[in-house]
């Protein structure tokens, strides 16, 4: 059993669910679950994210060990992002969270309309 409890204001818990609770963190790792992937790659699949957002998320992930940076050899010179292995133990929790959404988009978005 932990011995953070959630429910105390002082708990560090909180400022880690803080931190992987935002959206763009959540998708941002259930984005880099298949493997490591390039900037603009990770940017074009996560629609809707703009450059200075995703490299808020991805500075503040890897400040946090959840996500490593990886300055490519390539002319240009390309950076590449993958989880850690920190990182990848947030995947079954964030892959949940992201099919729940997925399934009950609707039921929510007509509950907050009507």
């Amino acid at each position: 059993m932990s011995e953070h409890d959630v429910f105390l204001a002082d708990c560090p818990a909180r400022t880690t669910l803080s931190l992987v609770a935002d959206t763009w963190s959540v998708v941002v790792v259930y984005g880099l679950g298949q493997g490591p992937r390039r900037y603009s790659d990770l940017r074009e699949r996560v629609g809707g994210i703009s450059k200075k957002m995703l490299t808020q998320t991805l500075r503040k992930l890897e400040r946090s060990g959840l996500v490593r940076r990886r300055v490519l050899a390539t002319a240009p010179a390309g950076v590449e992002y993958e989880l850690t292995e920190l990182g990848r133990t947030l995947l079954e929790p964030v892959g949940v969270l992201a099919r729940w959404a997925e399934e009950h988009a609707d039921a929510i978005a007509a509950a907050d309309s009507g």
